[in-house]
């Protein structure tokens, strides 16, 4: 783990699953706009990308281990961090399916369960944990996809992991439900399909297009209260 962060002058964000792909680039942008950045990485990653950003940006970037769908570590991490502030928490964490042409019905229980598991359940298992680190002005954000939009499937495909992030969307509806009173920011976000390792060589977007556009929507969204699905272009996504 990085040294602590010696900047408290700067906002901070706590960006869950930034050692590659879509939150490294995160990662990456927050700290070169001036934010402090915490981000997490699964046990067992080795030295990964996100640790090469510790001596570049000296001082502003914490690496923590944390395997989202372990109840344990979450309430380890929690203890950890106790007593700091983040203007923001963002959970990028999410799996997709193998076979972009397989039903559910076709879908293995195993597989059903680890994708729900790691897109729907467990990001919201952390937001519960760590909603107490924002302040009630700050913003509260998850990578969605645009496939989690029920009114915008007209193909199918991918059928587990579109009905995985749907059932994020529904269940950030609730959480934003039964937060109403409060003006804290809420956000889904959609990168648009993005050559990563997650999104695949034939994806339509490269990071650089979509991350820089994102962190905007991202920073734009702070303090306007109440929750929003949006496109990293920061158009609505219908849902």
């Amino acid at each position: 783990m990085a040294s602590m962060i010696s900047n408290r002058k700067n906002p901070a964000i706590l960006l869950v699953a930034a050692s590659r792909g879509l939150g490294l680039a995160m990662a990456e942008e927050f700290l070169k706009k001036g934010w402090n950045v915490v981000g997490t990485v699964r046990p067992g990653s080795g030295r990964t990308k996100l640790h090469d950003l510790v001596d570049k940006f000296k001082g502003r970037l914490e690496v923590e281990m944390l395997d989202i769908c372990e109840q344990n570590q979450v309430a380890a991490l929690r203890k950890r961090l106790s007593g700091r502030t983040f203007e923001m928490l963002f959970v990028n964490a999410g799996v997709t399916s193998g076979s972009e042409t397989e039903t559910v019905g076709e879908s293995s229980t195993e597989e059903f369960i680890r994708i729900m598991l790691t897109n729907a359940l467990s990001p919201m298992r952390v937001i519960e944990s760590f909603q107490d680190l924002v302040p009630v002005d700050g913003l509260i954000g998850v990578m969605s996809s645009g496939q989690g939009s029920i009114t915008n499937n007209t193909t199918g495909m991918y059928e587990v992991y579109r009905g995985s992030k749907a059932a994020l969307n529904q269940f950030m509806r609730s959480y934003a439900a039964r937060n109403a009173e409060t003006p804290r920011a809420m956000v889904l976000m959609a990168p648009g399909w993005v050559k990563t390792e997650l999104g695949g060589p034939n994806a339509h977007l490269n990071i650089e297009e979509s991350i820089p556009n994102l962190v905007n929507v991202l920073l734009k969204k702070q303090g306007h209260a109440g929750l929003e699905y949006l496109d990293y272009l920061g158009q609505t996504v219908p849902w």
